[in-house]
């Protein structure tokens, strides 16, 4: 089976995606059971030992790249992740990002947020042909989230403001593939 096609297969069997905001989130996820952790914080002199260390507990590390200290918004921060750390892929709002993850073999999730129409219309423009997946945050929005899965062939994660397992079972409900949360409360549920 292809790497990526692993990967989509892993996080689709995890229902809640571990996401880590710091050193405390780390140590806690890595007592978890669930296998993947999206990483939402570090710098380029961090990154590959969170990286690191999420991998050594057998899950997989996907990176946020906006959030990185010291990576900028330009493509060669992207061969930088796949350089430089074992990361097994990336998130980006940034579609050249993504674009370039996909070109060096990474894991993509493209990240939207949609706080109105015209970012709404901007995910359903989605044909799975650009990202792995793509992320919709706010991820409490049931109808938005039913709405965009029922249009589009790719893959849909949740996240942000996902606090509890209502929260859950309605993304899942509307049809989600997984939910990501900084909640560890969340992490068991």
């Amino acid at each position: 089976m292809e790497a990526k096609e692993k990967i989509k297969e892993i996080i689709e069997d995890t229902p809640v995606i571990m996401a880590v905001k710091d050193w405390a989130g780390v140590r806690e996820c890595i007592k978890q059971e669930s296998n993947v952790v999206f990483i939402l914080f570090g710098d380029i002199c961090s990154i590959d030992e969170i990286v690191k260390t999420v991998k050594a507990a057998g899950k997989l590390a996907i990176v946020h790249m906006d959030l990185i200290i010291g990576l900028g918004n330009k493509e060669i921060s992207v061969d930088f992740i796949r350089k430089a750390t074992e990361a097994d892929g990336i998130i980006s709002t940034k579609p050249a990002m993504i674009k370039r993850g996909k070109e060096l073999g990474l894991f993509t999730i493209l990240r939207f947020f949609v706080l109105d129409s015209m970012a709404l219309e901007n995910v359903m423009k989605q044909d799975g042909s650009f990202a792995d997946m793509i992320e919709i945050l706010p991820g409490i929005m049931p109808k938005v989230t039913q709405r965009v899965t029922e249009n589009l062939s790719i893959p849909v994660i949740c996240g942000g403001l996902i606090s509890d397992k209502e929260d859950i079972i309605n993304a899942l409900s509307a049809g989600a593939v997984a939910i990501s949360t900084t909640n560890p409360d969340a992490w068991t549920m």
